[in-house]
């Protein structure tokens, strides 16, 4: 099934609604804005790049006639994500979608004491949907964040939150997606006003997929364009995380193998109950220490 044809079969007019997606200059994140946009969604781009983020408010106010503004965050400083944060409580938002992420990057410690990438794929995004969780319950709406397969690589541990102490970038980043994940699942846990929908997409060429060698890479890249879904399809899961709640033990992502294919709705049981609990309760414990400062 081809993209458009799914989305004309599973999706209805997003007209009225706002939804705010964090990571939209990329491949994943710009197909997102770009289906959200052609279903008449009012757009929040909150990215790093304030060029590339309004050159691509333009096109899309231009080509699909809706509202669109930028928030500007620079996910590693906290600073940056008080004031988006403070931003976009201001606006009306529906739906929030927490897309950027980052895998293999340069390491350091960010002024919150966290390892940069713990805090741009966990911390920040806990921050802002825990911040802007109040408007969600007053409009009804939705918090979408896409998780990864990497989560399963790795099982917290109490001593070593961050993974500060890890170098392989599979278990710093699936450990960061973990806690994303079921600290999520935990702060919704039992909420009635306002619904979370936890995706992933599966494997598909983007920037993030860039991160080996470039001698590697320039080898890999035309074989991985033509095994990994495209992101036009890849955010299909996300899309339906739009459209579709994932209750207690359950995610979205590909029909096959959680690689390929279009969107279903799936049990997620890879983390116990206890675990679940521990990173619910270490989630709070790191926002109240932010919030304080």
């Amino acid at each position: 099934m081809t993209a458009d044809r799914w989305i004309k079969e599973n999706t209805e007019s997003l007209l009225g609604k706002t939804v705010a997606v964090t990571g939209t200059t990329g491949g994943l994140g710009r197909e997102l804005c770009r289906a959200l946009a052609a279903l008449g969604a009012s757009l929040i781009l909150m990215d790093r790049s304030k060029e590339r983020s309004a050159r691509f408010r333009d096109e899309l106010s231009a080509e699909y006639g809706i509202r669109v503004i930028c928030i500007n965050v620079d996910l590693e400083d906290m600073a940056s994500v008080r004031s988006a944060t403070d931003a976009l409580v201001c606006e009306d938002v529906d739906v929030f979608i927490h897309n950027a992420g980052a895998y293999s990057i340069p390491r350091h410690k960010c002024t919150t004491g966290y390892d940069n990438v713990f805090q741009i794929n966990f911390v920040s995004p806990y921050y802002i949907i825990k911040k802007l969780l109040p408007t969600l319950r007053l409009r009804g709406g939705r918090a979408v964040v896409v998780g990864s397969i990497a989560h399963n690589y790795s099982k917290t541990d109490r001593e070593d939150v961050d993974f500060s102490t890890r170098t392989r970038a599979s278990l710093v980043y699936g450990n960061a997606k973990r806690y994303l994940m079921f600290s999520l699942a935990e702060l919704f846990r039992g909420e009635s006003e306002a619904t979370l929908s936890i995706t992933h997409p599966g494997i598909s060429f983007t920037g993030i997929t860039a991160h080996y060698p470039k001698l590697i890479f320039a080898i890999i890249k035309y074989p991985m364009k033509l095994i990994f879904m495209k992101p036009k399809k890849a955010c299909l899961s996300i899309l339906k995380g739009v459209f579709c709640d994932t209750g207690e033990g359950e995610w979205i992502g590909p029909r096959v193998f959680d690689v390929w294919g279009v969107p279903k709705k799936k049990r997620l049981s890879t983390a116990t109950q206890e675990e679940r609990e521990y990173i619910g309760i270490t989630a709070e414990k790191i926002y109240e220490e932010l919030d304080k400062q």
